[in-house]
């Protein structure tokens, strides 16, 4: 009996010292001594995550626009995705930073690095990533049972989108991030996948860069049948008026020019989804305009 009791309190006392190992979006092994209690998160879209996957009361930090859930709002700010506010940072006594691989600048994550604090890199490429990351988040969380749940209703909503709008005939469209310069995405950007999922095909989705700048007669080359833009601004300026001039444009003829909430497309994070939905939606009322041939 003692024995047993003995070998239970072994079991116990490893899984309770239990090392966690995980692996990041740039491949690198994370590796905690215990879940994260103190939390930096260096991204908008990380911190949606991080709430969505249980563990938005140990978030100590973040940057900003880091404005959703609403919760979000009263955490401490030490910077954005420009500058961080090391001596800020280093006073939280974070055990964990979670950073955007390419929105947090090369020369702020060197210094990180220094600090020996755990970096875990966040960089979803495709839409099924998302709940991917909410898994692996939960592990190094503590919090595995709330980020299943949020990652389960997240596949259930992209397997419907897929089954609605996987086999809609396609339409070729151009997604515009900015007019003042303007600018567009590639192929590799999570957005590029949010359009794949709707039918849609990205007219510069070959382009090497990941956000290219383009040109108005480049654009107008392509011809897209649908122009599409996150709006962060009043929508009665939001840069889609640049194209009304160019009547021969498609996306013009058949007043195919639309915006969306930037927050859900550009976002990498649980709303990507439903800013898909949305996405979705326009291109099948595109498609229903096909019958004019203006």
């Amino acid at each position: 009996m003692k024995r047993y009791l003995f070998l239970a309190a072994w079991l116990f006392a490893s899984h309770a010292t239990a090392v966690i190992s995980m692996r990041d979006d740039n491949g690198n092994t994370v590796v905690l001594q215990r879940p994260a209690q103190r939390i930096v998160s260096l991204a908008p879209h990380v911190t949606e995550l991080v709430f969505a996957a249980g563990a938005g009361d140990h978030l100590v930090g973040t940057v900003s626009y880091s404005d959703y859930p609403p919760a979000a709002s009263s955490i401490p700010r030490i910077g954005d995705n420009r500058q961080i506010d090391m001596e800020r940072l280093i006073a939280l006594k974070p055990d964990l930073l979670v950073v955007w691989l390419h929105g947090n600048a090369e020369r702020q994550l060197e210094p990180l690095r220094k600090l020996g604090i755990p970096l875990f890199y966040s960089e979803p490429h495709k839409l099924e990533d998302i709940p991917d990351t909410l898994i692996r988040m939960g592990q190094l969380f503590g919090t595995e049972s709330r980020a299943l749940q949020s990652a389960t209703e997240l596949r259930r909503k992209l397997a419907g989108l897929a089954a609605q709008y996987g086999n809609r005939p396609p339409v070729r469209v151009f997604y515009q991030v900015w007019d003042r310069p303007l600018y567009t995405l590639n192929g590799r950007h999570i957005v590029s996948d949010a359009i794949r999922l709707c039918g849609g095909e990205n007219v510069f989705a070959k382009l090497p860069v990941t956000a290219p700048a383009v040109d108005i007669e480049s654009v107008l080359l392509e011809n897209p049948e649908v122009v599409i833009t996150g709006d962060r601004r009043n929508k009665s300026a939001n840069g889609l008026d640049i194209w009304k001039p160019y009547s021969t444009l498609l996306a013009v003829r058949r007043d195919n020019l639309f915006s969306l909430d930037a927050d859900l497309l550009n976002r990498p994070g649980p709303r990507i989804i439903d800013g898909a939905a949305a996405l979705c939606e326009k291109l099948e009322q595109a498609r229903s305009r096909r019958g004019d041939r203006r």
